[in-house]
């Protein structure tokens, strides 16, 4: 896809939002169109195709939960990034869990719709890819059966001892494509589900959050990635693991995990 050829739709009930992304996504040569409501955005999709929706949650009638409903029901498969006020950072995680492959909080910098639509472009080349060719150089691992994911991009283990290992699925690597550089947090910080725990930089010059899984304090970390980050990319789940957690309330956070015992794009 080139960008000429993105389409991309917009549901958001604030005119100074909509406005903002109408900038972002014409500044990178894309075809846009907006919905004030979900209403309006689900008449649109009757109409035609897009590539990519960046949907709010805060809607008025129809929410965005509502709207990820209604795309299942009508099997519109089109990827959908939400955008959400930084004080519904667990409504953000349920999206995940819904069925939407990314969310961006809000208020937003330019550099992280930037990025998080350049992750959703990516997804949908990759979806349409397996999709529609009988052969494919692009070849991405699932998550081990007994392991569990927050959305499409983190996994999480949880071991005999009442641990939690976590990483980055082989698939947001994919979206992701190549990166340069990979910033980890420190030992002993705590990290929250929902909330960036890692940051990828790809050879684009983008930043890519990785999203943390669960809840908890951070015992160890893979100093192994650092040093090489060949190892992600290799065997994003056994050696290249990001952080070892003491999980905080993992009985409360599974209901917005996705097992990936049944995994598939």
């Amino acid at each position: 896809m080139t960008g000429d050829k993105i389409k991309i739709l917009i549901v958001d009930d604030e005119q100074v939002v909509v406005d903002s992304l109408l900038k972002i996504c014409e500044m990178e040569g894309y075809k846009t169109s907006y919905a004030l409501s979900a209403e309006e955005g689900l008449a649109l999709l009757k109409k035609e195709n897009f590539d990519l929706i960046l949907c709010d949650i805060m809607l008025p009638e129809m929410n965005g939960f509502e709207f990820l409903v209604e795309l299942h029901a009508k099997k519109i498969d089109t990827p959908v990034i939400m955008t959400t006020g930084y004080s519904t950072v667990e409504n953000a995680v349920k999206s995940l869990y819904e069925g939407a492959i990314d969310y961006v909080p809000k208020p937003f910098e330019v550099d992280e719709i930037l990025s998080a639509l350049s992750r959703g472009i990516n997804y949908r080349k990759i979806k349409n890819i397996l999709e529609h060719a009988e052969s494919s150089d692009i070849v991405y691992v699932n998550c081990p059966s007994k392991y569990y994911r927050l959305g499409v991009a983190s996994w999480v283990h949880i071991t005999g001892e009442g641990l939690a290992t976590i990483g980055s699925t082989d698939l947001f690597l994919k979206i992701v494509e190549s990166f340069d550089s990979l910033k980890l947090m420190e030992v002993d910080e705590e990290i929250y589900q929902g909330s960036s725990c890692a940051w990828f930089t790809s050879e684009k010059g983008f930043v890519h959050d990785l999203l943390s899984p669960i809840s908890g304090k951070i015992i160890e970390r893979n100093e192994n990635v650092l040093n090489n980050n060949s190892i992600i990319e290799k065997d994003p789940y056994f050696d290249g693991w990001l952080y070892k957690v003491i999980p905080s309330d993992i009985e409360y956070e599974m209901k917005n995990l996705t097992s990936c015992s049944s995994d598939q794009l």
